[in-house]
């Protein structure tokens, strides 16, 4: 007797009555660039009917006017097949260990797979069955071939190469046989499509153009099921080679088959003139045409339903305009059956959904999907949303770059890599998980490869990775722009300071600072080692930005006098040197790096030996940085050092300080037109360091500041802005114990 259960969630009577018809089974197109019209997912918006359970690893089977038939596994890995009743959702079991076909209607047809079949009227109430040995009513070699409704069509073996189509059904009992092959020479029939009343055949023969050759011919024709006509007499549509994975599908309007000529696959799509043909590559083999809804061709590579490593969607095309490109209905396809009205039941998934979904003629000719049966399963994770700025300054100190990517669940890791276009330096990161939801969220500090972040383009890719091991990783990707303010000291264009030191071996090194302090103190971030060789010079002086580039550039003088031009390279190195001009040995002091003319560019500011201060105005070119000197005054002998650091009063332009001998301090402020005011006298007690360096902007205030090295300590001296006491003294990591170490400081 057989079992009857009942899903956990009913199937409402609110789904359409449908009657059934079927293609058979087969590998869906794999994806690739298609287009699709402008409708939501490529289709119509896909809608839900009243929620019922499909079992997980169920197939369709066959569908009807009052339910449909599924095969399953059950726990013991046995073949059941379950008829689903859309009135109340009740299942009944019709078959173990035996396969279903396709009836294309409320009967129920299983059998052996060789000579027994058995069908069974699945209607409420109803008691009618039939059981047949196709060995017994043809004899030995006789195979199912196609089921529409009540009737079964059996190819007959009546020599070891040719065949007779039959067409066997029982009718209040009793059995009825008709022929419905004429023609001596067939070869072979297949069904591949049906309605409540008609069939669709392909077929073969045999022609003798001579008593010595032969060929063999391929075709298709149209069956009325109540007639008893000839399949293979007049009405053949001729066709190219068929084989045993030839599907098809046909409606009012068109007929649809595939080809298999001479090794190559293509679908041909008859009805309209002029007939349409559609080849199927190397990446579509195993391709079987689902059906036609409407204008629409249904068509695809199916693969397992408990397979979403590989999935394999279903698509469609319209078939009524010459140039309608493949479009995705469906993320995942693995069997399908037909309905006389035209539509189809899909066993697939969506992004959203995995299940039993109708498929049918919707507005616009475009399909519309229904999803009828849920089997609850969790689908391969995808990334929803991604909330990534595309434009991020991070010149404020302590900014913060929020970013965050929802997938469609939350058992999935997510590991994310930030890249900065011009160095190709990279940030990789695991995101933590979320304590609920699917909500993945990084806080960027703004930090990378252990300084300060670039300016300039980079690129980020997330990438989720189930933990669950259902579906492959889900990768999304974009771009966003950094933004800092420049800063004449920085070398690597992350804004900023960078401090060059050169130690006795003439190995010159760059420290990147933090431009933010932390807890009073200016720390570095990392120290880079630029290359050897530096000890020919005499002089090294950060100059700020002499050739317009985005970032500082470096004079250096040999021994002999000659001036070089070192240009920044945008990610902390230098270009090439350059000589830019002779004769400076001439000078004791030179300083660099202040705009004292208000032009926009640095200036340099050299002192000779009589004590002249002279001022070279910046030109904003590589190979001439510098216009002919000016004469600023005399009397800068008595200073042993001075250094250009920049507007640190609020001036018309770039200030000077000067060390005298007796370690006093003296602030010049600049007078916007390469010349100072009257000198300020700030401090004493600096003869205590070996090295004073104009660094720019050290803690993001928008002021440039002063570094002192010393043997005994090293200090950021914060701008006040204030022309009396223009400096408050910070602690710093920088050249901590090194006191000695470094004979430049630059």
């Amino acid at each position: 007797m057989a079992s009857v259960r009942t899903t956990r969630r009913p199937l409402g009577a609110c789904v359409a009555t449908v009657l059934a018809v079927t293609v058979g089974a087969g590998a869906f197109v794999a994806p690739g660039a298609v287009a699709a019209p402008a409708t939501t997912n490529g289709v119509a918006a896909i809608t839900a009917a009243v929620e019922a359970s499909l079992p997980l690893g169920a197939e369709i089977v066959s569908t009807g006017d009052t339910g449909y038939l599924a095969s399953r596994k059950d726990d013991s890995g046995t073949t059941v097949l379950e008829w689903h009743r859309f009135a109340e959702g009740s299942v009944v079991r019709v078959g173990t260990g035996t396969i279903g076909y396709d009836s294309n209607s409320d009967i129920a047809v299983t059998g052996d797979g060789i000579s027994s079949v058995h069908l069974r009227d699945m209607t409420p109430g109803a008691t009618e069955a039939a059981s047949f040995n196709l060995a017994t009513e043809f004899g030995p070699g006789a195979k199912l071939v196609g089921v529409a409704g009540k009737s079964l069509f059996v190819s007959v073996p009546t020599t070891s190469d040719y065949h007779e189509l039959w067409q066997l059904s029982q009718v209040e009992g009793v059995t009825q046989r008709t022929r419905r092959s004429a023609n001596a020479y067939s070869r072979d029939f297949k069904v591949i499509s049906s309605t409540a009343s008609e069939l669709l055949v392909l077929g073969s023969n045999r022609v003798f153009p001579s008593s010595s050759t032969f060929r063999t011919e391929y075709w298709n024709a149209l069956a009325d099921l109540d007639g008893n006509g000839p399949l293979d007499g007049a009405g053949r549509e001729f066709t190219g080679a068929w084989t045993s994975a030839s599907t098809g599908a046909y409606t009012a309007d068109f007929r649809a088959w595939t080809e298999y000529a001479g090794g190559a696959g293509k679908i041909v799509v008859t009805g309209q003139s002029p007939r349409k043909e559609f080849a199927l590559d190397g990446s579509m083999s195993g391709t079987v045409i689902a059906g036609i809804t409407g204008n629409t061709l249904l068509y695809g590579v199916p693969g397992k339903a408990d397979d979403q490593t590989t999935p394999r969607p279903l698509h469609a095309r319209t078939i009524t305009t010459a140039d309608g490109a493949p479009y995705k209905l469906l993320e995942h396809f693995s069997s399908v059956a037909h309905a006389p009205d035209g539509s189809l039941l899909v066993r697939g998934a969506t992004a959203d959904a995995d299940g039993l979904f109708r498929i049918s003629d919707g507005s616009g000719g475009i399909p519309s999907v229904t999803l009828v049966a849920d089997t609850g399963r969790s689908l391969a994770v995808k990334v929803t949303e991604s909330k990534v700025p595309t434009a991020v300054s991070l010149e404020k100190p302590g900014t913060t770059v929020p970013m965050e990517w929802t997938l469609s669940r939350p058992t999935a890791t997510v590991d994310l890599v930030l890249t900065h276009t011009v160095t190709g330096t990279k940030l990789t990161k695991r995101l933590p998980q979320p304590p609920s939801g699917g909500r993945f969220v990084f806080t960027w500090d703004g930090v990378l490869g252990g300084v300060s972040a670039p300016n300039g383009a980079y690129t980020w890719t997330a990438t989720a990775t189930p933990t669950d091991g259902i579906g492959g990783p889900a990768i999304v990707s974009g771009s966003f722009q950094v933004t800092r303010q420049a800063n004449g000291h920085d070398f690597s264009d992350n804004g900023s300071t960078d401090v060059l030191s050169r130690d006795a071996t003439g190995v010159l090194q760059r420290d990147d600072l933090f431009d933010w302090p932390s807890g009073g103190r200016v720390t570095t971030a990392k120290r880079t080692a630029l290359g050897s060789g530096w000890q020919i010079y005499n002089q090294i002086e950060a100059a700020g930005d002499l050739a317009g580039t985005p970032v500082g550039d470096l004079v250096a003088r040999d021994t002999t006098g000659a001036l070089w031009l070192y240009q920044g390279n945008g990610k902390g190195g230098f270009t090439s040197r350059s000589k830019i001009g002779s004769g400076w040995q001439i000078y004791q002091q030179i300083a660099g790096g202040s705009d004292l003319t208000g032009d926009g560019r640095p200036d340099l500011v050299a002192t000779d030996t009589a004590g002249v201060a002279w001022l070279y105005q910046g030109t904003g070119s590589a190979s001439a940085p510098f216009a002919s000197r000016a004469r600023i005054g005399g009397g800068w002998q008595v200073y042993n050092q001075i250094t250009a650091v920049g507007d640190i009063a609020g001036s018309a332009a770039g200030d000077l300080v000067a060390r005298d001998t007796t370690g006093v301090l003296w602030l010049y402020q600049g007078d916007g037109k390469g010349n100072f005011t009257s000198r300020v006298k700030i401090g004493a007690g600096w003869n205590a360091f070996s090295q004073l360096v104009g660094a720019g902007d050290t803690t993001g205030d928008g002021r440039p500041d002063l570094i002192a090295y010393g043997p005994n300590a090293t200090y950021v001296y914060h701008s006040t802005g204030s022309t009396t006491a223009p400096f408050t003294r910070l602690t710093t990591t920088l050249y901590a114990g090194e006191g000695s170490k470094f004979n430049t400081i630059a």
